[in-house]
């Protein structure tokens, strides 16, 4: 798990899950975050212990055609 680089303006499902997404609740709409493995760890137990949501990221070229 390497670096992660959030680009809230390339997420496929930006809108419509930003409201349950960490990103949001942590930092309010970004325009691009980058998190390190040791970060990203965090974030996961936060968000194990419901402490925070999940990160709700769908890149755009990730996404599958409907």
């Amino acid at each position: 798990m390497g670096t992660l680089v959030i680009d809230c303006d390339r997420c496929a499902v930006r809108g419509a899950a930003c409201h349950d997404c960490v990103v949001s609740v942590l930092l309010g709409p970004p325009v691009g975050v980058v998190w390190d493995a040791d970060e990203r760890r965090a974030v996961d137990a936060l968000a194990e212990a419901g402490m925070v949501p999940r990160l709700r990221l769908v890149p755009a070229s990730d996404r599958k055609p409907a």
